[in-house]
């Protein structure tokens, strides 16, 4: 009787031992299609990432450069094998030699349907931000706002002292941009209502950066910068009693402001493709381009004319 009590004992504890070696062994085979699986997932991003491989040349918008710049050193720090060069040269630039097939993106703060002698129809539109443009003068400058009129009447050349604008006693110097130039395109459109500026006494630069160079510099300058160039060297003045901020861009109040376009020629592929999708994601919006001030056209509140 005890025999057999031994032996059934014995071969229930043989039964138990077997269920834990059965657990165990299934569980290292979980575990290593569960490593696998992983593995094959690394694997394939980093594929995914080895993909993205060429050059593609971006020119045009000296507003928008400043983002497309710092998105192209992003965007090959994520895709070592893919280079985006980024020139300026303006809006006008850009959509020329994209058009021509010159460059593989136009970068462009107007419509390709504004700029005299291009194919529009031929170019595809890639909308990558909002942009807000401020009124700005030198330093020495005491005047804190300017009404649409008055910008009007100093841009034209009817109005040439500081003094008759509430200023002090100092001639008012106008610095330009060129005819190629999105920026001014787009100050003409809605602060000038179409009428050209005053020539002679103007100065005409090239660059946004030059720009802010010669306001800070001249005494009595006044001229028009994005607002990702507006700094402490140069003063940013209210239109129509409204601060140029990106807030009230975004709210409709202050109208100074235009869609920032990445055209190219037909729909885009390869590393064009990969680079105008990164402009969108995340990492670009709600990075440099949070930061120096542009605008994520998801936030806006009214639609740009």
């Amino acid at each position: 009787m005890l025999k057999s009590r031994t032996v059934k004992l014995l071969l229930a504890v043989l039964m138990i031992v077997s269920v834990f070696a059965f657990s165990a062994c299934g569980s290292k085979s979980n575990n290593a299609d569960n490593s696998t699986a992983t593995n094959q997932s690394s694997d394939t991003n980093n594929s995914s990432s080895q993909d993205v491989s060429g050059t593609a040349t971006a020119v045009g918008s000296t507003a928008l450069q400043p983002l497309v710049e710092q998105a192209a050193t992003l965007f090959n720090q994520k895709y070592p094998k893919a280079t985006i060069n980024v020139q300026g040269g303006g809006s006008g630039t850009g959509l020329t030699q994209v058009s021509q097939g010159a460059a593989d993106i136009g970068n462009s703060d107007i419509f390709a349907e504004e700029k005299s002698g291009i194919d529009a129809k031929a170019l595809v539109d890639h909308q990558v931000a909002v942009v807000g443009f401020a009124v700005v003068a030198n330093k020495d400058v005491t005047v804190d706002s300017l009404t649409q009129q008055q910008l009007v009447d100093i841009f034209t050349g009817k109005i040439k002292n500081w003094k008759d604008v509430g200023g002090q006693d100092e001639p008012i110097v106008v610095i330009n941009r060129p005819t190629s130039s999105g920026t001014r395109a787009t100050f003409k459109k809605i602060v000038l209502g179409g009428k050209d500026e005053v020539q002679g006494i103007a100065l005409t630069e090239d660059a946004s950066g030059t720009v802010r160079k010669t306001v800070a510099e001249k005494k009595g300058a006044i001229s028009y910068l994005a607002f990702s160039y507006v700094d402490d060297s140069v003063k940013a003045l209210k239109y129509n009693g409204v601060e140029p901020t990106k807030e009230n861009v975004i709210s409709g109040k202050y109208p100074i402001a235009s869609y920032e376009h990445m055209y190219t020629k037909g729909e885009p592929t390869g590393v064009v493709k990969a680079f105008l999708d990164f402009m969108m994601s995340d990492e670009v919006q709600k990075g440099p381009a949070a930061k120096l001030g542009f605008i994520n056209i998801n936030e806006m509140q009214v639609k740009l004319k």
